[in-house]
This record gives structure tokens, C-alpha cells and sequence, in this order.
């Protein structure tokens, strides 16, 4: 029974009342739950549903765009199951947590080998905050409020990034691309580029697959602004560092280190800048240092989050990472090595290019669209809208590429194409099958 005080207390009659901002229409007598089923039953209900799902283990897959479907050595999965990684939260304790700050130190140690920066935090959510987390950060260095993004990009980078800066009073403005090849309209950049700008950001490749030639000129075209660079981690076992070519701060998804897809999460921001900017970076840093034994040991060196310090003085409001899909990008790294990386980015081109020699072969469809070197994406216009031709794709059988449409309005009529290591010769020969008898 109700006791009369609490009621009393909220100012109410009946508990009834805490409901009332329900519309009545909505309201049920109950929840009707079918009877209880045994452990066995239920597997077998779920196993039935689950059936209907296309899922790119069992159907071949051609959707990118920022998250894809890529091996993952077994070593890896063994790693991040251990109990010692799976159950670890923020290693407030050094001294009982060395082995998870270790493994932080040592993805650390990765990513900046990779990106070419001096320093790097242990994660961020995923790459559409690590944008937002940069273009606060340029603006916590120069006090500048405008920064500059491609138009080539995902929209739901576009959209998480005005999130962030809008507190701040920020400005994003987008500089064009050519439509011939998809790379940067340099002269658009130039002409934006004034000395209101706190950043510039520049995928590489972008959002539509393109490996923009004219990549080492931005530092010089955009005067003393900060330049943000993203990258797909996997590129970077073919591709020059950003920071060879003057990045300040470099940002990307980590997903395809290591990470199942997962319904498109959890996910893995990568996050790293120069030296001299360490102190103005989100996020947290593992350090290594010395005990009271002078043995060597690993510590939270730099943990500038508002639930450690002043709010105001705070670098970051997310108060948590992605420890776990960092520790699997570090085993990732770790099993596949350099010489590993670089054979998987040679493989992710080659089957690229052999998806848009298939392609171009189908009657009616453009392929290539773009006049530019890729990596392991490119666009192409199908005789049908992109939409229809994704639900066509799917009874078939095939997860197609992502309609552009909402991404870039410029390429609405085309559909971005994707092929990784897991693409075979098989998946590309049944998606020319189905392309070619479209309706």
C-alpha cells in the first residue's frame, strides 16, 4: 500500500497523478506478456527472428562510409574476452591497474606511429565526436569561432559536429569540392580561410573515397588556422602520416582496428595532436614513469574531464572512453604488424578496384563518376534512384552501398560502393548478377 506521507510529500493524491502527463489514449490496463517459455524455447524463438536479418557474415556487403566489415583475427577476440579487459573501467588506481594502463600506453604508442603526432589520447566515442572534440579544441588554442569542414563529408559528422560547437558560439562553414574528381576546391578553401578561422578539416581519404592529391598543400593554403586531419586507420599502412604533412591534430574511426561492426557501435575515436597542444586535448593520457622502486610504470598523466577537475576548466564534458575497443586496436596492431597493415590496405585497393572494373561493366551504370585516385570506396550512378536500387539489392540477397543523397546533395543520384579484404571475387560477380537484371 501507498503510504499517505509520500503522497503527501509530492503534493498529490493518488499515485495515479504521476501519470497524468500520458495522454490517456496511450495509457494501457497492463502489459500483456505471452506465457513463459523454457531456455531452450526462447533460444529457438530468437534464433527464428534473428533469421530474417541480412548480416554481412552471411550475405555479401558493400556498405562503407565509415564502418566496415573487415577480418578480425581470432588473437584479438581472445584478448578483449579476457575478464581483465572486458570488466576494467577508468584506472583510477595505478597501482592495481597496470595492466590495462600498459595496454592504453601501447595503443597510444600505435596510433601515433601511425598518424605521425606526438601525442595521443585513449579514445573518444567514435570519429564524429573526435570532430567535434577537435574543432573545440582548436578553438580553446586560438580563440578563433569559425572552422572549416568539406562538403564532402557524412552527415552525421556534419550534424554531431554543429552539436558540439554550438555552445561555444562557433561557426562551420563548408568549402566546395570539384565535382570532376571530388577533391578539395582549393581556391574555395583559400578564399575561406581568413583570419577568423580556428581549423580546417580534411579527410583522407574523404567521405566518398577519394585520396585527395593536393592533401600537402592545405597546411600553407590556410594560413596559421589549425589543420584537422581524418583518416581511415587501415589507409595509413599505404599513405604518408598527417602529421609528414603538417597536421596539428588527427582524428579518425578506429573501428576497423580490431572492431566488429555491430550495428554501428560501439565504436572507437582516435584522437591525437602535436607536443605543445597536448594540454588543450580531450580525453586522457597514459604516461609512463617510475614507481617508488624506480621500476618501471604507467599512470594517468593527463585526465582533463570535468568529473576530475573544474568544469570551466575542463577540455571534454564525456567523462568516459572507449577502453575496450581500444585495447582490441592495440591486439589488432599487434598481430598484423607493419608489414601485416600494409598487405591488408594493398588488398582493401586491389579489391576496390577490381568492384569498379564490375561496375563499369554493367549496362547503364557510370563508373567511374569521380577522376581521382581512391582507397577502397568509390561512387557510381545506377540507371535507378540509389534508394530502390538498395531495396532491390536486398531481396537479392546483398547489402548495397549508401545512397548519397543525404550525405552529399550534389551526388544524389549515386551510390557509394565499398570493398574490404572480406570482399571476394564471389560477392562482386553477385552483385553485377543482380545489377544487371534490375527493375
Amino acid at each position: 500500500m501507498t503510504d499517505e506521507r509520500m503522497l503527501k510529500s509530492l503534493g498529490i493524491d493518488s499515485v495515479d497523478e504521476l501519470f497524468s502527463d500520458i495522454p490517456p489514449s496511450v495509457r494501457t490496463d497492463g502489459i500483456e506478456l505471452p506465457p513463459g517459455m523454457s531456455e531452450m524455447e526462447v533460444i529457438g524463438a530468437i534464433s527464428e527472428m534473428l533469421s530474417v536479418n541480412l548480416t554481412a557474415y552471411d550475405h555479401p556487403c558493400f556498405m562503407g562510409g565509415g564502418v566496415y566489415h573487415r577480418f578480425i583475427p581470432s588473437a584479438v577476440k581472445a584478448i578483449v574476452s579476457r575478464s581483465e579487459f572486458v570488466t576494467s573501467y577508468t584506472p583510477y588506481q595505478a597501482e592495481i591497474s597496470q595492466g590495462m594502463l600498459q595496454t592504453l600506453f601501447e595503443y597510444q604508442s600505435y596510433i601515433a606511429e601511425l598518424t605521425g603526432m606526438e601525442a595521443v589520447n585513449s579514445s573518444n566515442y567514435d570519429a564524429a565526436t573526435a570532430l567535434g572534440e577537435a574543432a573545440a579544441m582548436c578553438h580553446r588554442v586560438n580563440g578563433r569561432k569559425k572552422f572549416l569542414i568539406p562538403q564532402v563529408i557524412s552527415c552525421d559528422k556534419r550534424s554531431a559536429l554543429r552539436n558540439y560547437v554550438g555552445g561555444a558560439g562557433m561557426e562551420i562553414v563548408e568549402y566546395a569540392f570539384d565535382p570532376r574528381t571530388g577533391e578539395a576546391d582549393l581556391d574555395d578553401l583559400r578564399r575561406k580561410a581568413d583570419g577568423d578561422v580556428s581549423g580546417v578539416y580534411l579527410e583522407v581519404p574523404n567521405f566518398l573515397g577519394v585520396l585527395d592529391r593536393q592533401a600537402t598543400e592545405f597546411k600553407a593554403a590556410i594560413g596559421d588556422a589549425l589543420l584537422v586531419v581524418g583518416v581511415d586507420p587501415i589507409s595509413l599502412g599505404l599513405l604518408k602520416a598527417p602529421g609528414d604533412y603538417g597536421a596539428d591534430i588527427v582524428i579518425g574511426e578506429g573501428q576497423s582496428l580490431g572492431s566488429p561492426m555491430n550495428f554501428g557501435g560501439p565504436l572507437l575515436g582516435l584522437f591525437g595532436c602535436r607536443q605543445e597542444l597536448v594540454r588543450k586535448m580531450p580525453g586522457r593520457v597514459v604516461g609512463l614513469t617510475k614507481d617508488a622502486e624506480g621500476k618501471r610504470a604507467f599512470c594517468l598523466t593527463l585526465q582533463t574531464r570535468e568529473q576530475h577537475i573544474r568544469r570551466s576548466k575542463a577540455t571534454s564534458n564525456i567523462c568516459t572512453n572507449e577502453a575496450l575497443m581500444a585495447v582490441a586496436a592495440a591486439a589488432y596492431l599487434a598481430v598484423v604488424g607493419r608489414d601485416g597493415l600494409r598487405s591488408v590496405a594493398q588488398t582493401n585497393m586491389a579489391r576496390a578496384r577490381k568492384l569498379r572494373d564490375a561496375l563499369a561493366s554493367v549496362k547503364g551504370v557510370e563508373c567511374p563518376v569521380l577522376d581521382a585516385p581512391f582507397f577502397n570506396e568509390l561512387p557510381a550512378r545506377p540507371p535507378i534512384k540509389p534508394e530502390k536500387l538498395s531495396k532491390v539489392l536486398l531481396r537479392k540477397g546483398i547489402i548495397g552501398g549508401i545512397p548519397l543523397a543525404r550525405h552529399v546533395p550534389e551526388m544524389g543520384d549515386c551510390m557509394l560502393f565499398a570493398a574490404t579484404e572480406m570482399t571476394t571475387d564471389r560477392d562482386i560477380e553477385k552483385l553485377v548478377a543482380a545489377m544487371e537484371v534490375m527493375e
